[in-house]
């Protein structure tokens, strides 16, 4: 296809609408016309960028033509659409109507006038009347260009997955234990034995002839998921099914749903503080539950440790076998997909998701009801708390992202980030999952985040599932001016002299 201006007499222009104006694009720059997808929010990125979609499995960053028009934004309507542009890099616009593919004789396009028919924000490239109307030829790289001004340096995938394999060859080797409310009380699972954690469904499908302990089959991915009430595998009464969670762990070569009343906490456990449990709590309930270790976390606070494998009797497990031959399903077995796994803590936030890099995750724990504030400090400067002992910064990551404060705060998270030199708590939402996923599924964020590019490290792209996580940088999180603060924060200084509590 021969390029506007180059020796063709006629042009083919794809037309579109925004706030009631006529645009028009060379329809050499546009490679598709699709209906507007879900979009995964970057924070403090320009306001000229929407989000990022997924495209076939390619990461696209999509703008918004009303905002590099300088112009409000409206709610999306059904006949918006996204143009993606062509070229070395996807990217894609969101327009409020797509008009017509036109054929315009070049006599008839007056590029002379653009400059006359300009208004404030646009850039043209010449006008052309179609139907009573005069379609504007929109110079959208010059638009793209002054909304979002490229960086020195492109990322390639090469370095990106260079930049991922640093990231992870050397995680380091803490034990990490996953704690869940049952019954009031609190038990912990190795997080190597935990695949993620989803919600308790609505609804269940019960198995006739099952043991009680036995709860049901919900779907989970491509396959039946067996689950078990912890309560009834720990000896304890069992209890309405309201708001439970669905611990999805490795018992041997198959994944059995754990239902437990909640979850509390990830934590990064010391090994000198974890003991041996006394035989005696092996022998209860003819071995059938068994409490392989005892972690001291605090003088009030003794987590009892779980072994997936040692949960069940046999006959139990033969049960388990026998569900997973009934229904037809394959288990998902441990290393199966045959990649090297990356783990990720996935959190959301205004219902967007994001994750961080495990390694970088102290621990994940409930938000203290009492924040100690801090006199003089940006207001997304929650304050600080007492941490079993130290003295925590506290982050409003909502506040931090520009985002609107929570409606409801009961699911929210603070997790507790480390760097090379600082270490801070995050008020998130809520805490999702342990996120698992292979290397292929981290692409690149797009340069056209702007200034946001610093802080997204790049993108975890799960398509078999419809999902996109934006991966933070955890050292960008804070800007120069709060780790300037952190550097000056006396860690040892006590929380009566700090001020009063924030409620």
């Amino acid at each position: 296809m021969a390029n506007p201006g180059e020796g063709s007499s006629d042009q083919r222009y794809l037309t579109f609408r925004s706030e009631e104006r006529l645009y028009a694009l060379p329809a050499g720059q546009v490679a598709e016309v699709i209906r507007i997808t879900p979009l995964a929010r970057v924070p403090q990125a320009p306001k000229s960028l929407l989000g990022l979609a997924n495209l076939r499995g390619v990461v696209m960053p999509v703008a918004s033509v009303r905002a590099l028009l300088g112009r409000g934004e409206t709610a999306s309507t059904s006949t918006a659409r996204l143009i993606v542009l062509d070229g070395a890099a996807p990217v894609a616009v969101a327009v409020d109507e797509v008009a017509a593919l036109v054929t315009v004789p070049e006599s008839e396009i007056r590029r002379e006038d653009a400059e006359l028919a300009t208004l404030a924000g646009e850039e043209l490239r010449g006008v052309f009347q179609r139907g009573g109307e005069i379609a504007k030829i929109l110079d959208l790289d010059a638009l793209l260009t002054r909304a979002f001004p490229q960086t020195k340096a492109k990322r390639t995938s090469r370095a990106l997955a260079a930049k991922v394999d640093d990231a992870h060859a050397a995680i380091d080797e803490r034990r990490w234990l996953l704690t869940l409310d049952v019954a009031n009380q609190e038990y912990g699972l190795d997080l190597q034995a935990v695949r993620e954690i989803v919600p308790l469904p609505d609804h269940l499908t019960h198995l006739p002839g099952t043991d009680e302990v036995v709860l049901g089959v919900m779907p989970y991915r491509d396959t039946l998921l067996p689950l078990l009430s912890l309560r009834i595998l720990l000896g304890l009464p069992p209890a309405s099914l309201t708001r439970n969670k669905v611990v999805v762990a490795r018992v041997g070569d198959t994944s059995v749903g754990l239902v437990a009343d909640g979850t509390r906490s990830l934590i990064a456990i010391d090994p000198s503080l974890v003991e041996k449990a006394p035989p005696i709590l092996s022998a209860r309930a003819g071995g059938e539950t068994q409490i392989a270790e005892i972690y001291r976390a605090s003088k009030a606070r003794l987590i009892s440790i779980l072994v997936p494998e040692r949960l069940f009797r046999e006959d139990v497990m033969q049960k388990l076998t026998r569900t997973d031959r009934a229904t037809d399903s394959p288990t998902v077995r441990a290393g199966e997909r045959g990649t090297r796994e990356l783990r990720f803590l996935a959190f959301k936030l205004n219902e967007d998701e994001f994750a961080l890099p495990i390694e970088a995750v102290d621990e994940v724990a409930r938000v203290p009801e009492q924040i100690t504030r801090l006199p003089r400090t940006p207001k997304f400067l929650e304050g600080v708390v007492n941490l079993r002992g130290v003295v925590l910064p506290v982050v409003d990551q909502r506040r931090r992202f520009d985002m609107p404060a929570a409606e409801n705060t009961a699911g929210r998270r603070l997790v507790v980030v480390r760097t090379e030199q600082h270490r801070a708590g995050l008020i998130v939402d809520s805490v999702t999952e342990v996120l698992r996923c292979s290397a292929e599924a981290i692409k690149a964020a797009p340069d056209l985040t702007g200034e946001a590019a610093g802080l997204v490290r790049s993108v975890i792209n799960l398509e078999e599932f419809g999902r996109m996580l934006l991966l933070l940088d955890p050292s960008e999180l804070l800007s120069r001016a709060e780790r300037g603060l952190l550097d000056s924060f006396n860690k040892n200084a006590s929380l009566k002299e700090t001020g009063r509590p924030h409620r």
